[in-house]
């Protein structure tokens, strides 16, 4: 208790003043003539009133995080899908009144203070000193012997970026009064929670065109040539879009494109990979160019082979590479960062060998490519249960044209007379083989002639009787 008082007092008099349990000492400072004038210091004397003997104090901090709006269950914090979190404390002194007691907390720099509450009123205060540094004071100017606070310090957490593995809140409880080394253990805490982007990738998928004609009688001008190479080209262009629709920034994931390459596990590879983009740059992609790209397969075959396949040629080859025994090219593409309500697109250009397609027995040709995105758990991503799907299928088909060669045509036609003459002159023995030929028809005609006379003079005798 400090300050100054006046008093009208004899040279070298002292004066003790006591008042409850504050005792104040005072002397002289200055006299005049008739009066003297006493400069007090103050000086705060408290009584002793503790169970121990230095009056410690035995503080005890207990403290739970919750995430809002989130099931208690769950193990980690989303990012972008957790808006705040709750600090719940609850600070016990065992010991002694603790003067100056309070609960200080260190948290991230990317936590913003919104409030503290309480459920009742009980003396509990915060100020936020510094952006990451926030101090309560609890049952000011001192907190009771036996006295229990409850209080929850509430943070948002939407400018989180994630590149902590972990939110960590240093938790600490302290007081103006000594306390024992052994009891000091729980005056701390630390809580913590796993920072996980929880995301619903999905992939899409079309391929232009859809479908195409090929054959020798198709118009060269629908295909492309490569340089100093006769192979003619179906040019492919394969689209896929990535969307990223949960809650948390995608912060990278994998695409990988599958397609069958070869009609037989010992055939050539029909597929020639031009180029792949990324829109935007966001993202590289591998592949590997085929060395060989225009095969044309030289089968030691003869007319009547050639002739039996172009009748046989019908039905639907399925070419997946889901399928025991399929020959499949993958590409791959790695994205960067992808946003949330944000899409990607990959474009896939590609040509396809059509002197390999000709040499098969079917008529329909279908392709099957399945593209399938994944997202890699090391950088802490996780997929939303029962979310979209991660993989898409592309299918296109090649028609054949049915259009022999000329050659074919003509053979064709010659073996159709050979048959037909075969079969006539087989009619015809046949016929000579059961008589056909070697009937009497001289007699039976008069036979014939005998029997229509007999039948005239018969009706002649009738008439005359």
């Amino acid at each position: 208790m400090a300050g100054v008082t006046q008093r009208q007092c004899h040279w070298g008099q002292t004066m003790s003043l006591k008042v409850g349990k504050i005792r104040v000492l005072t002397r002289p400072v200055s006299c005049g003539a008739e009066s003297c004038t006493f400069l007090v210091p103050g000086r705060t004397v408290f009584e002793r009133n503790c169970r121990s003997e230095d009056c410690a104090a035995d503080l005890q901090l207990r403290g739970k995080l919750l995430l809002s709006g989130v099931d208690e269950k769950t193990p980690y914090l989303a990012l972008g899908a957790v808006k705040n979190i709750s600090l719940n404390i609850s600070i016990s002194n065992l010991g002694d009144d603790a003067y100056d007691a309070n609960v200080s907390f260190n948290v991230s720099r990317e936590l913003f203070f919104i409030n503290m509450w309480q459920k009742e009123e009980m003396g509990v205060s915060c100020e936020l000193l510094e952006s990451d540094f926030l101090k309560c004071s609890v049952g000011f100017p001192f907190m009771r012997s036996k006295s229990k606070y409850e209080f929850s310090v509430i943070f948002d957490t939407s400018h989180l970026s994630g590149e902590e593995a972990v939110l960590s809140s240093i938790v600490t409880a302290q007081s103006g009064n000594m306390e024992r080394s052994e009891a000091l253990h729980d005056n701390a805490l630390t809580l913590t929670v796993p920072l996980v982007h929880e995301v619903d990738t999905s992939i899409t998928g079309i391929v232009s065109p859809t479908s195409f004609v090929y054959g020798e009688s198709v118009d060269a001008s629908n295909f492309r040539q490569l340089q100093d190479q006769e192979c003619r080209f179906q040019t492919l262009n394969i689209t896929l879009q990535v969307y990223n629709t949960g809650p948390s920034t995608l912060p990278g994931a994998s695409v990988s494109i599958s397609f069958p390459s070869r009609l037989s596990p010992g055939g050539a590879e029909m597929f020639q990979v031009q180029e792949m983009v990324v829109s935007q740059e966001k993202g590289s992609c591998s592949f590997q160019r085929n060395p060989t790209p225009c095969v044309i397969p030289q089968e030691q075959e003869n007319i009547f082979h050639t002739i039996f396949a172009f009748f046989t040629k019908s039905g639907r080859k399925v070419l997946d590479c889901e399928k025991p025994g399929s020959f499949c090219l993958t590409v791959r593409c790695n994205l960067s960062a992808l946003p949330r309500e944000e899409s990607r697109t990959i474009d896939l250009y590609m040509l396809l060998n059509t002197e390999i397609l000709k040499k098969d027995s079917s008529s329909v040709i279908q392709f099957m490519a399945r593209a399938k995105v994944k997202v890699d758990p090391a950088l802490r991503v996780v997929e939303i249960p029962n979310g979209n799907p991660e993989e898409t299928l592309v299918v296109f088909e090649a028609l054949h044209n049915l259009e022999p060669r000329g050659y074919v045509v003509g053979w064709i036609i010659a073996i159709s007379l050979l048959v037909g003459i075969l079969i006539f002159l087989l009619l015809a023995v046949l016929l000579w083989k059961m008589g056909f030929f070697r009937r009497r028809y001289k007699e039976i005609i008069e036979a014939e002639k005998n029997r229509k006379e007999n039948e005239d003079g018969w009706d002649w005798v009738q008439k005359n009787q």
